[in-house]
C-alpha cells in the first residue's frame, strides 16, 4: 500500500489546507527518503543569504519601534533569525512592546536624574503628610433634596 508523492500531497493538502507543503517539496522529500536520507530538515539552497546593515534595521526601528521581529524581517527580506542575531549584536531588547537599547543613552540618564531631582525637591518643599486632608468628623451628611423631589414626583405619577 505504497503512496505516491502526489497522493501524499493530496492527503496533506486535505488535512492542512493552505499550511501544507508544496507538491514539489513533497516530491523532493519522497526522493530523499527513497535514497535513504531520513533527515527531515530542509537543506540549505546554496544561495547566499541577504546581507543587511545594522543601519537599515536602526532606520526601521526609528520609524516604528513597535514592530515585531517577523515584521522587521519581512521589511528587510531576511529571516527572523537574522533579525534576532542583529538585535543581539546591537544590544537591543524589547520592553513593553518597544525595541530599545539595553543601556540608556546619556540624554536618557540625564532626563531620569532630572526627574528624580524634581521629585525630591517637591518632597522637601512640602512633605507628603501635609497634602493629606484630615478632619475630626466621623460622619458626613450630604443633602440631596433635588434627587429626593424627583424620586417623589415619579412615585406620585404612578397609578395606585
Amino acid at each position: 500500500m505504497k503512496k505516491s508523492a502526489a497522493e501524499a500531497h493530496r492527503m496533506l493538502s486535505n488535512t492542512y489546507g493552505e499550511a501544507a507543503i508544496s507538491e514539489r517539496r513533497c516530491r523532493e522529500w519522497f526522493q530523499r527518503f527513497k535514497n535513504g536520507d531520513f533527515d527531515v530538515e530542509d537543506q540549505h539552497g546554496g544561495g547566499r543569504e541577504k546581507v543587511f546593515e545594522n543601519a537599515e534595521l536602526e532606520a526601521l526601528l526609528d520609524q516604528d519601534s513597535c514592530q515585531t521581529q517577523q515584521e522587521l524581517a519581512g521589511s528587510l527580506r531576511v529571516t527572523q533569525q537574522a533579525i534576532s542575531k542583529c538585535l543581539k549584536v546591537m544590544v537591543m531588547i524589547q520592553k513593553q512592546g518597544h525595541w530599545m537599547p539595553y543601556e540608556l543613552k546619556p540624554r536618557d540618564v540625564e532626563w531620569s536624574l532630572f526627574a528624580c531631582e524634581q521629585l525630591l525637591a517637591r518632597q522637601r518643599r512640602k512633605g507628603f503628610l501635609h497634602r493629606i486632608m484630615t478632619g475630626n468628623e466621623k460622619w458626613v451628611h450630604y443633602d440631596n433634596s433635588k434627587a429626593q423631589k424627583k424620586h417623589g414626583d415619579i412615585l406620585a405619577m404612578l397609578p395606585h
